[in-house]
């Protein structure tokens, strides 16, 4: 699974959870609603930056009752 893949499964079982659509949870993530799916459509990337930036705010605001997929490395505190 490349790291486009795991942004995606991370942000759609995020937004399951929380009953939101994938354009609202880029948004909030993002700050803008078209990314994530442009990623999914293939018509879009996102730096490293932006990736680790990602993963750390859902990390942070997952859902305690939701368990985190195992094949995704979970960041657990902003890096250094």
């Amino acid at each position: 699974m490349n790291l486009k893949q795991q942004l995606l499964l991370v942000s759609d079982l995020y937004a399951e959870a929380a009953t939101l659509s994938r354009s609202r949870v880029s948004t909030i993530v993002l700050n803008r609603g078209a990314t994530l799916d442009a990623i999914a459509d293939g018509k879009a990337d996102v730096t490293t930056g932006t990736y680790e930036k990602a993963m750390l705010w859902f990390s942070v605001n997952w859902p305690a009752d939701l368990e985190w997929p195992q094949q995704v490395f979970r960041p657990l505190s902003e890096a250094a």
